[in-house]
């Protein structure tokens, strides 16, 4: 059988009470299916980054699977139909991961993160934006504009000047 990682997203309006309700429903069409449920994550009620199906914020929750992909196509199926699911997300996976997910660790606990896809800067430093520093410019006064003296009239009254 094949391990998944399923994340779905229920509706904002549902009590917590409701959205375990509908893990466990989840939950029976996968074992009826032949597989199991290894560890559930509920990361509770989160903002979207943009409105879904009018939302503004969901329940998400993580469900370990490992199942036929028959079993697994069911699932999605009823929750593709079920109005208090939002969206899902299904990955199949090597192993799963060994104790909380990241969404569920502390901030002080995740590892240290690199800038956008770790890569090696040289001696550039940890940010560096190409050369930003063009000197000093030297003082700048409102004034400059009538140090130039006074602008040419235009006319827009038959042609050109």
């Amino acid at each position: 059988m094949a391990l998944y990682e399923h994340v779905f997203l229920a509706r904002q309006d549902l009590s917590q009470q409701q959205v375990d309700e509908l893990v466990e429903r989840f939950k029976g069409v996968i074992t009826a299916g032949g597989g199991s449920i290894g560890r559930v994550e509920n990361w509770g009620l989160k903002s979207l980054t943009y409105r879904v199906k009018k939302n503004r914020k969901a329940y998400y929750t993580l469900m370990d699977l490992t199942c036929p992909p028959a079993a697994l196509n069911e699932m999605e199926r009823q929750m593709g139909l079920s109005e208090d699911v939002l969206r899902f997300l299904t990955i199949k996976v090597e192993k799963h991961e060994e104790g909380v997910s990241a969404m569920m660790q502390k901030r002080e606990e995740r590892p240290e993160r690199g800038g956008f896809g770790d890569r090696d800067r040289g001696d550039r430093g940890p940010r560096s934006f190409g050369d930003r520093d063009r000197g000093d410019r030297g003082p700048r006064s409102f004034g400059d504009r009538e140090d130039r003296g006074p602008r040419p009239q235009r006319s827009f009254e038959g042609g050109a000047e």
